[in-house]
């Protein structure tokens, strides 16, 4: 076992012992909620200067990489889409990121036009409140807290999910600003009006591109669990953490894990 991999897993279970502590503390009085909310705020506010500096530059470094030397690709994909369905290449949708500001986030589209989004929406109200239905399977039997075998996906579409190829857009997005490489998912606006207070702690950073939450099963982990990998994320964030998730979302993406 390689140095890196003993690091990753040490992290990794450190996650997980503090997601139990979490799991019992979300169920505390109003008080205890507060003082997750103090601790996290703090866990932002002694980010050094030079701490945010290198991450922007990063993102910025990054980003103009995968959109200058990945555009061959880009082309490609958007061509696939073109050919097998109606509708643009590229969907626009609003998200909801740091600190509740709204932002148009950019990916390939995967659906056909014209959707009716109400199934989305009962599906991700349920899933939020802990009232989702039994987890469906994905091909490596694990467990999927998602909505499977979507009539609105199309056939490109279904694979550029469970790759997650349909998100490099967002590169844009980060480019701009409005997002990082590392950091929580952002939420659409109908999912945020859901949150209990506390589940808004996960947007106090600015909103990433994969994060813990992708290296760690993606959709086949419940709510609860991926707030509380978020909010792990948030208080001990460093750029080694940052650099292990980014290297182990190669290999999940290729996997296809939790991507339906």
């Amino acid at each position: 076992m390689t140095y890196e991999t003993r690091v990753f897993r040490r992290d990794i279970a450190a996650m997980e012992k503090y997601s139990a502590a979490l799991d019992n503390y979300t169920n505390a009085e109003q008080f205890g909620k507060a003082g997750l909310a103090s601790k996290t705020s703090h866990a932002i506010f002694r980010r050094s200067r030079f701490d945010r500096i290198l991450k922007r530059s990063t993102d910025i470094l990054a980003s103009l990489a995968v959109l200058g030397l990945g555009f061959p690709f880009f082309l490609a994909i958007a061509l696939l889409i073109k050919l097998t369905s109606k509708g643009p290449v590229f969907f626009k949708q609003e998200r909801i990121g740091e600190n509740g500001g709204g932002f148009a986030l950019f990916k390939f589209r995967t659906m056909r036009i014209d959707c009716d989004d109400s199934l989305h929406r009962e599906f991700t109200r349920n899933f939020i409140q802990g009232r989702q239905p039994e987890p469906s399977l994905d091909a490596g039997k694990n467990r999927v807290y998602k909505i499977t075998d979507d009539p609105r996906i199309t056939a490109v579409g279904g694979f550029l999910r469970k790759t997650s190829l349909d998100e490099l857009p967002q590169f844009i997005n980060i480019l701009r600003g409005e997002m990082t490489i590392v950091g929580p998912r952002p939420p659409l606006p109908y999912e945020y009006e859901c949150y209990d207070e506390w589940h808004k702690l996960r947007l106090k950073v600015r909103p990433g591109l994969t994060g813990l939450w992708q290296v760690s099963g993606r959709s086949t982990v419940t709510f609860h669990e991926m707030v509380m990998m978020d909010i792990y994320y948030i208080e001990n964030w460093s750029m080694l953490l940052d650099l292990k998730i980014m290297l182990k979302t190669v290999p999940v993406m290729l996997a296809g894990t939790g991507g339906r």
